[in-house]
């Protein structure tokens, strides 16, 4: 079999394994299956949690098992197994099928000083990381592409055929960015072939580096070679394997070998390193530069105060996130939460969590509510930014009852806008809602005189603080739809003493005399 034939095989087996762990990240069909296995192999995630945590996590060790072949072979990751850096393969190889020359295609697979870019991204990143910001997922090719499929690929799929991937339609905010990303990348191979592996990806350069000392490599024999240049006509990674091989760029895809006319080249272990580049070309001026983008963007995402201060009430973290400075330490934005979300309820930030917390997930009470017996997104959070939690930690019963159930904020009454309030309508659809009990939302009846001079007798509603657990099905069904009635704000979430929701001690001695207290 050829190694070319047996590259695609690779190639088809871990681009649908991929797919299939997308799909069944969901509810109906979730069934214990290791959706974020391409998450834990990734050995970029692996490493810059660590430094930013301190922490191992022992599911990301999965990515020792990505670290050893590159080590023995190179950056074969990039195009056996990456399913993002498998998408630009399959692109660039329409594209350069259509090219009318083949001196077009050999000219398009020379090395560029470009390409250096992304190593100088990958040190804006690790540097951020050593200053506590994790921001790998903004551009690593596995969130990125988890990322796209959830909030962009599939949703857009589902619009074209209703119910082929949701029950209902599903909206996330952001889709037009990630999906124009998404289309950008992909389109840039028009202009250079597989542009994301070659100028941006992260963990490209990640492996590249790490390649630098791979014990078999790719070898030229200058007796043989006669200077075609017919290596480089199908080259994935611009290697130049014509001349000095660029050993970190070299994708180890053998399409060089095979298109040599005069087998001048071989795949060996440990030969002549005379006849290669062995490191990343990196100036000090490019390796400042990247440090200085990533000390920089820590200055800057921090000095807002978002993550603590001047936090937005818009921003409700998942039930079971850790603090927010630790929540952005770990999260990685691959959106495995939003995806298996059921309700809809879980949606990319913009810029409410401050640009440091771009694309992090936040409850969206207009797209859906926190369902209280559904603790999925725990389950599939790959780095702990969500915790895992049972159903009685959540709810706080059992061996819970005595701290209480978690809550993710605290919902307040708009009276202007409160049909019973300020509108003498009646409407009672907020407490039949709430899903805890006691209700936290209880109602007072009281007879008023409308205008026209006749009783009316009403019942208005209150929220009970030391009840209410921030699930947002009162703001989701309540029918003053463009703001609702009710709204829940991130005050008074468990995850922090510093947001708590403080009235004289009033809520603190209700939650005493309920039998729970607060965490």
């Amino acid at each position: 079999m050829k190694l070319r034939t047996a590259r695609r095989l690779s190639q088809v087996f871990f681009f649908a394994l991929f797919l299939f762990f997308v799909v069944v990240t969901d509810l109906r069909y979730l069934k214990g299956y290791p959706v974020s296995l391409f998450l834990e192999l990734d050995p970029l995630v692996s490493v810059a949690t660590a430094i930013t945590t301190s922490t191992v996590y022992i599911g990301l060790l999965w990515s020792l098992l990505l670290i050893v072949p590159t080590l023995l072979f190179g950056r074969i990751f990039c195009n056996w197994i990456c399913p993002y850096g498998i998408l630009h393969h399959v692109t660039g190889w329409l594209i350069g099928k259509r090219r009318a020359a083949e001196r077009e295609r050999i000219e398009a697979n020379r090395y560029q000083k470009l390409y250096a870019l992304k190593y100088v991204i990958l040190i804006a990143m690790i540097v951020a990381a050593l200053l506590g910001t994790l921001q790998i997922g903004l551009l690593d090719p596995i969130c990125l592409f988890h990322r796209s499929m959830t909030v962009a690929i599939l949703p857009m799929i589902n619009q074209a055929f209703p119910s082929s991937v949701y029950i209902e339609p599903y909206f996330h905010a952001g889709a037009a960015v990630v999906g124009f990303l998404l289309l950008f990348f992909v389109g840039m191979n028009l202009v250079i072939p597989r542009f994301f592996c070659r100028v941006v990806c992260p963990l490209g350069a990640f492996l590249g580096t790490l390649s630098s000392a791979a014990l078999w490599r790719i070898d030229r024999d200058p007796a043989k070679c006669v200077d075609c240049d017919l290596c480089l006509k199908s080259c994935e990674g611009a290697s130049d394997p014509h001349t000095q091989l660029r050993k970190s760029e070299c994708f180890v895809c053998f399409n060089c070998i095979e298109d040599c006319p005069e087998d001048a080249l071989s795949f060996k272990f440990m030969p002549s390193r005379k006849r290669e580049v062995t490191a990343p070309v990196l100036t000090k001026r490019r390796a400042l530069l990247g440090s200085l983008i990533g000390v920089g963007f820590f200055a800057f995402g921090r000095s807002s105060g978002s993550a603590d201060r001047n936090y937005s009430k818009k921003v409700i973290r998942p039930p079971g996130s850790v603090a927010e400075k630790d929540f952005l330490e770990r999260c990685i934005k691959c959106d495995q939460c939003i995806r298996v979300c059921p309700t809809n309820v879980l949606q990319p930030t913009l810029l409410e969590a401050g640009v440091e917390g771009f694309w992090t997930p936040i409850l969206n009470m207009k797209l859906g509510y926190c369902e209280l017996n559904c603790t999925l997104c725990g389950q599939v959070c790959p780095t702990g930014a969500i915790q895992r939690v049972t159903i009685e930690e959540k709810t706080g019963v059992g061996t819970f009852a005595g701290q209480g159930p978690i809550r993710l904020g605290t919902a307040f009454y708009d009276h202007g806008r409160c049909l019973p309030w300020s509108m003498e309508t009646p409407c009672v659809v907020c407490e039949e809602v709430c899903p805890v009990s006691p209700k936290a939302i209880y109602s007072r009846e009281v007879t008023l005189t409308r205008r026209d001079g006749t009783p009316i007798t009403l019942r208005q509603p209150y929220v009970d603080p030391a009840l209410c657990i921030g699930c947002g099905i009162c703001e989701h069904e309540c029918p003053v739809t463009d703001e609702a009635a009710i709204r829940v704000t991130a005050i008074g979430e468990t995850r922090s003493r510093d947001r708590r929701l403080l009235m004289d001690g009033g809520v603190t001695q209700s939650l005493r005399e309920l039998g729970t207290k607060p965490r």
